[in-house]
């Protein structure tokens, strides 16, 4: 997203799985992050120097608010209408990223930079250290033995969890 410090962005999803890391390390940067999430999620962000929003109606005015009407940049964790909701907040096409909503890329011409682009060993290695320095909290919503994945398909499915579900041998 080319973040620098001060850019503001909005994160939808941002304590799920994805969105939790993709806000931090925006907060990492210097970025003045506003994380969508649920009501049971704000003290988390709260606690991760995020400005915590809860998605549902009105989210468009909390957002501005929360924003001083300044948004730079916007990543979509989530999917179901965030991109459209960016457009509407003035971001433009090329400071959005969703990771889910592909339909919404081809006919906007957002970005869809996902965690493939970043799998490297260099970036797993800074991530590694963020975490050793606790600058990156990597939650862990729930572990599931592997003979129980399909609990854990199902527990993914809610789009509900905070931080990672993680499958163990």
């Amino acid at each position: 997203m080319a973040l620098k410090p001060g850019d503001t962005v909005v994160v939808s999803g941002a304590a799920g799985g994805v969105g939790s890391i993709a806000a931090q390390l925006a907060k990492n940067i210097g970025a003045k992050v506003i994380g969508l999430a649920g009501k049971d999620n704000q003290q988390w962000l709260i606690d991760h120097g995020i400005i915590g929003v809860i998605y549902g109606d009105g989210q468009e005015e909390r957002i501005k608010t929360a924003a001083n009407n300044k948004i730079d940049a916007f990543i979509d964790t989530f999917g179901k209408g965030y991109v459209e909701l960016a457009l509407q907040l003035g971001v433009p096409a090329g400071r959005i990223n969703t990771i889910i909503d592909f339909e919404a890329v081809q006919k906007y011409g957002v970005k869809a930079e996902g965690s493939a682009k970043a799998a490297t060993a260099e970036v797993l290695s800074e991530l590694i250290g963020l975490i050793a320095a606790g600058k990156l909290d990597i939650p862990i919503a729930k572990t599931f033995p592997l003979s129980e994945v399909r609990e854990a398909y199902r527990e993914l499915e809610q789009r509900h969890t905070r931080g990672k579900i993680v499958v163990v041998p």
